[in-house]
């Protein structure tokens, strides 16, 4: 046994690969996975239910879009099946999701507009015109504001940010933090016990 967690940077759990699928907006998805990953063993339901319910692009959206803590990549992937002429950033302190994430996009043919990243990778001149994260709640509440404080302020004027959380895991508090820090914060969807939210300058 390790003290593997989904946000430790390099895991050094048995790898143990397989495969899941989901559908999301009538399209399925069939993605390589593994242990020492965010839920490596079935689509998270967090991240379902924020697929699900809040407004995905278009296939004529332009992003750039980014993917906070993309795991093996499943909100990057959808993001950029949905957008074909999107680019996308896919981003992971763990190194080993972001290996997945980055055999996923190949496996999509989606390569050449998603970029996988360690965070400190991404040019710091980047906008996005939407974030899109099932934030990591269990690194606990400072490093979590500390990581959408770095985040959020780089979204385009217009930019928008989903976000999903547990409501038992501190969903409403983190719509008030957002609110208080002086973010524009819609409540779009309640599902499951979770909260999608709207984040806007």
């Amino acid at each position: 046994m390790t003290g593997d967690h989904y946000f430790t940077a390099q895991p050094e759990s048995a790898q143990r690969e397989r495969e899941i699928e989901f559908r999301i907006a009538d399209r399925d998805y069939a993605l390589t996975t593994a242990a020492g990953v965010f839920s490596a063993d079935r689509l998270d339901l967090g991240t379902a239910v924020l697929l699900r319910k809040a407004d995905l692009p278009g296939p004529g959206a332009a992003g750039p879009f980014l993917d906070l803590g993309c795991g093996y990549g499943p909100i990057a992937c959808v993001l950029a099946t949905r957008a074909p002429g999107a680019g996308v950033w896919a981003v992971d302190v763990n190194a080993r999701a972001r290996e997945l994430a980055a055999a996923n996009a190949r496996r999509l043919g989606v390569h050449d507009r998603l970029r996988v990243a360690d965070p400190d990778a991404v040019p710091a001149g980047i906008e996005f015109a939407e974030i899109w994260s099932n934030p990591p709640i269990h690194v606990g509440k400072a490093e979590l504001h500390g990581l959408l404080l770095r985040w959020l302020p780089r979204l385009a004027p217009d930019g928008a940010a989903w976000l999903v959380a547990g409501r038992n895991l501190g969903g409403d508090s983190l719509h008030r933090w957002l609110t208080e820090q002086g973010w524009t914060v819609q409540r779009r969807a309640s599902q499951k016990g979770f909260r999608v939210l709207r984040v806007a300058r």
